[in-house]
């Protein structure tokens, strides 16, 4: 269900100042529904609300000002269920949460702050395998041992042992042999994750519970890891067990959301969304590989973003009319953008603002608004601690125990680049708002103006609800002169409505010409 938010207010609150006591936050959106912009939080690394040196939820419910401030309308909570690591992606119970982060109290007292800031939350839903010390998991061993010598196993007895697969084969170097048995199980990512079997119905009405257990605490939605390893290489499998679990969200809140990693190939994540769900992980855009940082490098052109751009939403539109794009940069499972990008400020701005005009709901990886760096392949180094402060400020984490020591940070603290205007956060802020104000920037159909795009210009069409903006891209250093007297189209009585430059250059419109600075992104309106 949509809700409608005056334009007016949403420009207004954009001025917000950065985190503070204030419940009048550019979180605001000229409508409210499930195309939002994400902040992807790591608990562990985010804020410190007891100094123990651990993020937790307390924490994250004292920065939610913070996250609203920045314009983010939506929070991915990496897991937060027991787990026996730091990074939580191997749950022992499925409806609790892990004492480092808090209590259930703590949680519900988040998705309550939450949403009186209109912040959705989503969760991570870890279901392609469980942790080893899993009661399932035990149990299901435990039966295995303790059978004779040419019992089979009777799921009648123990229904774990349908829960995983097991074998007496050892298929291939991710099967592991049960200690004591002549038995293996399946561990695609670890030993100490064995590999849920969701072709089993009784699994599978257990993760329904688990999902109505987080929804009924006020879950928003779920982020769905690593379907593609449900069943290795079956993608009809996979789709369907994502169609099964959406289907019974949908029948409890009808408006819930779910995105899904799916990381592969374009091909490949274009038919899971046969699934019905609405979205995927758009990976083909991410990365270092990915169309934003190849267009941020120059090895693409404006022309050929734009391009690609509007081929991915035709594509997937056609599988799904309902799809909502995930358009991101970088995740936790990958060195950070400002690694990528060498640490260049404006090319760090301009592949955020490619990112911030792209439709759907982009993903912000916590820090990436700072441009935090991470270090090396090791994924502990690339879930540092959120640089809040440069001074040993309340609330800052450790960090994870394994992460490489004397890793410092080259970029700005928060606490600096809130009040600097010309900052990488401010930039981020000031695309958002521009996005939230604009509600055919997330939503609406792209058309390329082929007649003014060529090179590093590209200009496109976005409507939606009647409403129709022009978005101007200029992915060269230099300003240009885009004449839209050169178009077919109908410009009378536009205006620039917004402008992100890395170099924080406005652009102008007189006469039918468009002034457009370098390193930008031009939106224009009636």
């Amino acid at each position: 269900m949509k809700k409608f938010v005056s334009v007016l207010l949403v420009i207004a609150l954009c001025m917000a100042g950065c985190g503070r006591d204030s419940s009048s936050a550019s979180v605001y959106a000229a409508v409210e529904d499930n195309y939002r912009n994400y902040y992807e939080i790591f608990v562990y690394s985010f804020y410190d609300s007891d100094g123990d040196g651990i993020g937790d939820l307390k924490g994250v419910e004292e920065k939610l000002d913070y996250v609203a401030d920045l314009g983010c309308n939506g929070i991915w909570l990496m897991p937060v269920c027991p787990s026996t690591t730091y990074h939580k992606y191997d749950v022992t119970d499925y409806m609790s949460i892990d004492p480092e982060y808090g209590t259930m109290q703590d949680f519900e007292s988040l998705i309550k702050a939450a949403h009186d800031k209109h912040i959705n939350i989503i969760v991570d839903m870890v279901i392609n395998h469980s942790s080893s010390k899993h009661p399932w998991f035990i149990e299901a061993t435990d039966y295995l041992r303790g059978l004779n010598v040419g019992e089979e196993p009777d799921s009648a007895i123990c229904p774990y042992v349908d829960y995983y697969h097991f074998s007496k084969e050892k298929k291939d170097n991710t099967w592991y042999q049960i200690d004591g048995t002549e038995y293996y199980y399946e561990g695609s990512f670890w030993s100490e994750m064995p590999d849920l079997n969701l072709s089993d119905q009784r699994l599978m009405n257990e993760i329904k519970d688990i999902m109505s257990f987080w929804m009924d605490k006020g879950v928003d939605g779920f982020r769905m890891d690593a379907p593609l390893h449900y069943e290795e290489t079956d993608t009809k499998f996979n789709t369907s067990v994502l169609n099964e679990l959406y289907e019974h969200c949908k029948t409890v809140n009808p408006d819930i959301y779910m995105v899904s990693e799916v990381w592969a190939s374009e091909q490949s994540i274009e038919e899971y969304y046969d699934s019905n769900t609405p979205s995927m992980f758009d990976f083909t855009f991410a990365q270092a590989e990915g169309d934003i940082i190849k267009t941020t490098r120059g090895n693409e052109k404006a022309e050929r973003f734009v391009s690609r751009m509007v081929e991915y939403e035709d594509g997937r539109s056609k599988r799904n009319p309902t799809y909502i794009n995930a358009p991101f940069i970088t995740n936790h499972d990958m060195p950070r953008v400002s690694n990528v990008l060498n640490g260049k400020t404006d090319k760090m701005k301009m592949s955020a603002a490619l990112l911030l005009s792209m439709t759907g709901s982009p993903f912000i990886y916590y820090g990436e608004e700072l441009g935090m760096s991470s270090s090396g392949t090791k994924d502990e180094n690339k879930r540092l601690p959120m640089y809040w402060s440069d001074k040993d400020a309340a609330g800052m984490c450790k960090g994870p125990v394994d992460a490489d020591e004397g890793i410092t940070q080259k970029c700005e603290p928060a606490d600096i680049q809130c009040e600097d205007e010309t900052s990488l956060y401010n930039l981020y802020k000031r695309a958002l708002c521009i996005r939230n104000a604009n509600p055919a920037i997330a939503r609406g159909k792209s058309v390329i103006l082929d007649e003014l795009t060529r090179d590093n210009i590209a200009v496109i069409s976005r409507t939606w609800d009647e409403k129709t903006i022009y978005i101007i891209y200029n992915t060269s250093k230099e300003g240009v002169e885009v004449g839209l007297k050169d178009a077919t189209e109908d410009f009378s009585g536009l205006s620039v409505i917004g402008t992100v430059s890395a170099y924080g250059t406005e652009s102008a419109l007189n006469e039918g010409i468009v002034n457009v600075p370098g390193y930008s992104v031009t939106y224009l309106g009636r």
